[in-house]
């Protein structure tokens, strides 16, 4: 009685090709085709980003050139803030570069501070007793009303700047960072315990790995505050920055170019969180794979 080999029938084995050749038991169903991954740039990434941009620029323009709501020495129309912003691109331009610099150096400043300090507070209960609230006192400070103090503290310069943009940035991170390590998953702790890990390499391995979702939190939210920090800190420096150029402009009644300075500030501290959100994607990848998502 010949055997022949081919298609099977039945239920089970519909469609699937046997191999003479193939060992007894052993599957030849083809592998399934994994489903193409779903692209990171989505068409809305840029274009809800634009639209925001365009309902808040035509609200600005109903409320100050149709409806007439707000004097324009209070809040000049977007297109007097556009027409001072390229007549004076030579002085704000450069003024741009000064503040972003003060706004980069000063928020790494605090990030390597704020990350370090937090550590501290994470490894020792008694350390975090101590000093948590002498953190809390110096967060809860005004800090405009320290700007004057630096300047007799510290002098003029980037010194006050940078300690300021200090001063508003590293609570955030502080907090961020002794969080991160407080919560390990049980899961993972008891792994490392159970592999026999030491402290650093549970460390290593573990606790910081875990905690960096928390530290970047922190990050993002100090990053625009190290803008503010570094426009107030320009109040009070003789460093031609645009905190220095808004109150320049301002003491003589040019608003417009006082609110194309702003704009810029606004501009940059976008610019700035964004880099920081790609460096997380970038540092993390294995975050969005494993959180639920929108």
């Amino acid at each position: 009685m010949t055997e022949t080999t081919g298609t099977r029938s039945g239920p089970t084995g519909a469609g699937r090709a046997t191999d003479p050749g193939a060992p007894p038991g052993a599957s030849t169903t083809a592998p399934a085709v994994p489903a193409a991954r779903r692209s990171d740039v989505r068409p809305g990434a840029v274009g809800l980003p634009l639209l925001g941009l365009v309902i808040a620029l035509t609200a600005w323009w109903l409320v100050t050139s149709v409806l007439e709501l707000v004097h324009p020495a209070s809040l000049p129309p977007p297109q007097a803030v556009w027409s001072s912003l390229t007549s004076t691109v030579d002085v704000l331009l450069p003024a741009l570069g000064w503040t972003t610099l003060m706004t980069l150096v000063g928020f790494l400043l605090s990030a390597v501070a704020g990350v370090l300090i937090g550590m501290a507070l994470a490894a020792s209960r008694r350390v975090e007793r101590m000093f948590a609230p002498l953190l809390v006192a110096v967060n809860a400070v005004p800090k405009i009303a320290l700007g004057p103090l630096l300047v007799v503290s510290v002098g003029w310069g980037e010194k006050p700047i940078l300690t300021m943009v200090f001063l508003l940035c590293f609570f955030p991170i502080v907090l961020s960072t002794a969080t991160g390590l407080t919560t390990t998953p049980a899961d993972l702790a008891e792994l490392a315990r159970s592999l026999n890990a030491s402290w650093w390499q549970a460390f290593r391995k573990v606790r910081f790995p875990a905690a960096l979702p928390q530290i970047f939190v922190g990050l993002k939210v100090a990053m625009p505050l190290a803008a503010i920090g570094a426009v107030i800190g320009e109040f009070y420096s003789d460093l031609p920055g645009l905190g220095y150029q808004i109150l320049q402009y301002n003491g003589i009644g040019d608003t417009a170019t006082a609110w194309a300075a702003i704009v810029l500030i606004a501009a940059m501290s976008i610019l700035l969180y964004s880099a920081l959100s790609l460096v997380e994607r970038l540092a993390l990848p294995w975050l969005r794979e494993t959180t639920s998502s929108r």
